[in-house]
């Protein structure tokens, strides 16, 4: 291997929405997931609501609205 071109390893959490901690080595410190093995239905068997309407709401309010708006052009009669 040559020396002084791969990335510096360091001991790392990854950490889940739901509580559920990870340790392993990244390049990366302190990683935060949303979802992970100890809580997505595939892995539990349960239904879990997982809020994706929320993010057209969120847009909304960030770019003020979901309508495309038109450049506005003189009309043909």
């Amino acid at each position: 291997m040559k020396a002084d071109i791969h990335p510096e390893y360091h001991e790392t959490d990854i950490v889940c929405a739901c509580g559920a901690v990870y340790h392993t080595r990244s390049t990366k410190r302190d990683i935060k997931i949303g979802i992970c093995a100890a809580c997505h239905p595939f892995f539990t068997g349960e239904q879990k609501f997982v809020d994706t309407a929320g993010r057209v709401e969120k847009f909304a309010r960030r770019y003020g609205g979901t309508k495309a708006t038109r450049a506005s052009a003189p009309r043909k009669a």
